[in-house]
């Protein structure tokens, strides 16, 4: 309870909750895992094998069950206490490391071996990021979405995209057992924080029993009816299917002395990096851009944004300008993520919303090896700059859903949950 003393600004941003706190380290430190496991597995591979292919689909089998187990996993994020899902989740990919890293300490490692376990590794990791998206509004006030999301992204980017990959390069060099027994490590530590989180966190379910199937297309159902969640999703997977069609051929556009941009390896690495830099700022000023901007104006101006980041390349190869728009369409992704993530913990039934959101990331997720593959075909007809070009095109043209994600119709799906 406040009173008289109690100044303005306290009262106008109460605190996350140490609830919040500890869902927060849990994700740091998964995250932490994540950042090390998606580095160390293809360093280790090239002790089994030089065979590229082989290496490259070690990257599908730790994305494919996103594909494959999405819609499952938002199903039981609403049978389960969504915390529990969460634990298992992370108890199960320890376990998994651990059985690895004695593997690879017994001479007993293969690159099949790791194949199996990267595939198993991403299974878990459906249940875990969907239940955790969905745990959220359980835990602080609606009100508080925003900023709760923001702080999630801003430890999420920090743990996998900045510590993670440096210090996976740093284990792999002591060893392959060091660089799978960190992950194995960082999961427990997550577990127990997420151990400390008090309460129940399972929806409340009324009617008859139904089977997963039933659940599924319910939820399917649901968004499908959302024309404004619906095109929301439409906007992403169409942005995705265009931002991996130009980054699948990057690569080739940077680096190498006869390359456009004529960049090494490492100069590739830091230009990549300014993506991460511009997600991190993002993550911070996501709160502060809806508020000031509004919702809708907000959203638009990230579209923008990344339209950018594929512009410039198509007209410029001075790798400071292409990661100067990398850097600015960072902290419009990040931003877009926050403000829409919010809304749909918002205005979905709780008892939905695991469902919802995974059916959303089949949508926004399942474009993204369609847009790898159509970056390959369009390089061999029209070159590496009419990449970049038709892809800004692609994401300009999302900016038609806009008529429908206005701040009124926003305001309505607010008022109608």
């Amino acid at each position: 309870m406040t009173n008289e003393t109690t100044p303005a600004a306290a009262v106008a941003r109460p605190p996350l909750g140490p609830a919040y706190w500890r869902l927060l380290t849990s994700s740091a430190f998964s995250n932490l895992a994540d950042g090390v496991l998606k580095v160390a597995l293809p360093l280790v591979a090239i002790q089994y094998t030089r065979s590229p292919t082989l290496i490259a689909g070690l990257s599908l089998a730790l994305s494919l069950p996103w594909l494959l187990f999405a819609l499952q996993a938002g199903a039981l994020a609403d049978r389960l206490d969504r915390r529990r899902a969460m634990v298992f989740a992370n108890c199960l990919r320890t376990l998994l490391m651990a059985a690895l890293a004695l593997a690879v300490a017994l001479d007993a490692g293969s690159v099949w071996l790791l194949y199996a376990v990267a595939f198993c590794v991403g299974v878990a990791e459906t249940v875990y990021d969907t239940s955790a998206q969905s745990i959220v509004p359980q835990l602080v006030h609606r009100d508080q979405l925003a900023r709760a999301n923001g702080r999630l992204y801003a430890a999420e980017l920090a743990a996998n995209q900045f510590v993670g990959p440096a210090v996976a390069g740093l284990l792999v060099a002591a060893g392959a057992v060091a660089a799978f027994a960190a992950p194995t490590a960082l999961w427990a530590v997550a577990v127990a924080a997420l151990l400390l989180v008090p309460g129940t966190f399972r929806t409340e379910r009324t009617g008859p029993a139904t089977t997963m199937r039933a659940d599924i297309a319910e939820g399917l159902r649901y968004l499908w009816n959302q024309r404004l969640l619906r095109t929301l999703a439409a906007m992403v997977g169409a942005s995705n299917f265009a931002s991996n069609a130009a980054f699948a051929v990057l690569v080739l556009y940077a680096v190498g002395p006869t390359s456009a941009m004529g960049l090494t390896e490492g100069g590739f690495g830091v230009l990549m990096t300014a993506m991460a830099v511009g997600s991190l700022l993002g993550s911070f000023v996501a709160e502060w851009a809806e508020r000031a901007l509004g919702p809708a104006r907000a959203l638009s101006l990230t579209v923008l944004t990344s339209a950018l980041a594929l512009a410039v390349p198509a007209l410029t190869a001075d790798p400071y300008l292409v990661g100067a728009g990398f850097a600015v369409s960072g902290v419009g992704i990040v931003i877009w993520n926050v403000i829409t993530v919010s809304l749909r913990q918002r205005i979905v039934p709780n008892g939905l919303l695991g469902r919802l959101n995974s059916g959303y990331r089949l949508i926004a997720w399942g474009t993204m090896p369609l847009g790898a593959v159509a970056g390959g075909v369009l390089a061999q007809l029209f070159g590496l700059r009419a990449v970049f070009a038709i892809t800004a095109v692609v994401v300009l043209l999302t900016l038609v859903g806009m008529a429908v994600v206005t701040d009124a119709a926003l305001r309505s799906a607010e008022r109608s949950a």
